[in-house]
């Protein structure tokens, strides 16, 4: 599915953030698409860095928490957007959860964002970025359907993700806005062109299991 350019603009990524309305626009605002793109591409770089330096993989045994047994099978982009259809957190919560992830990065050197720890890593996050940006929010037993985990396991996740930032959650007005000018860069230099990308594939992943049901259900017919 390839978008328009004034779909995927710098312009209308900072409209989204600064005012998004849930009643007047229906569509998933873009810093999602962005945010998936930057991730899935830091995802690419970090396997190539542990394809060639075993060294490399994640060592410290207090991040191992966010590793799942089984990896995932939803991209990150259908993963970000489920949270979004049931949550209905606003853009700016997903630019504060980018903001932590990175922080997070920083101060955890020895751990890599790969398709193990990505998606609890991912709704982590986003549940204590909406638990700082939004006057109400869901409980946690909420986010952890959503996210498919248990509550147990998201309250685990959360207390051990505030530990490991120190509890070093405010993101200021200027922070703020540098992280948002980051994301316009990544659509403004070429990042456009990894948001298609990631759209279309989470569109031909949408269809290719659409074809896989019908033909179950075709088959159990037969049968």
């Amino acid at each position: 599915m390839a978008a328009s350019d004034s779909a995927i603009s710098p312009r209308k990524l900072r409209s989204d953030v600064y005012s998004y309305s849930y009643q007047s626009d229906s569509n998933t605002p873009l810093v999602i698409s962005v945010l998936a793109s930057l991730i899935e591409r830091t995802m690419a770089r970090n396997e190539r860095i542990v394809k060639n330096c075993s060294w490399a993989l994640t060592k410290d045994a207090r991040t191992r928490v966010f590793d799942c047994h089984e990896t995932p099978d939803m991209t990150i982009q259908s993963y970000l957007e489920r949270i979004f259809r049931y949550t209905r957190a606003g853009p700016s919560v997903y630019v504060v959860a980018y903001v932590y992830i990175d922080r997070f990065c920083q101060g955890n050197p020895g751990f890599r964002i790969n398709a193990r720890n990505v998606h609890r890593l991912l709704i982590t996050t986003i549940m204590v970025a909406s638990k700082y940006v939004e006057d109400m929010n869901y409980r946690n037993s909420y986010f952890a359907r959503v996210g498919g985990l248990t509550t147990d396991e998201l309250n685990k996740l959360e207390l051990e993700f505030l530990f490991l930032m120190g509890f070093k959650m405010h993101v200021n007005v200027s922070v703020f806005e540098s992280y948002c000018c980051h994301l316009e860069r990544e659509v403004s230099i070429g990042g456009g062109y990894h948001i298609e990308k990631t759209l279309r594939c989470a569109e031909e992943i949408k269809s290719r299991q659409s074809e896989d049901r019908r033909y179950n259900q075709i088959a159990r017919i037969m049968l």
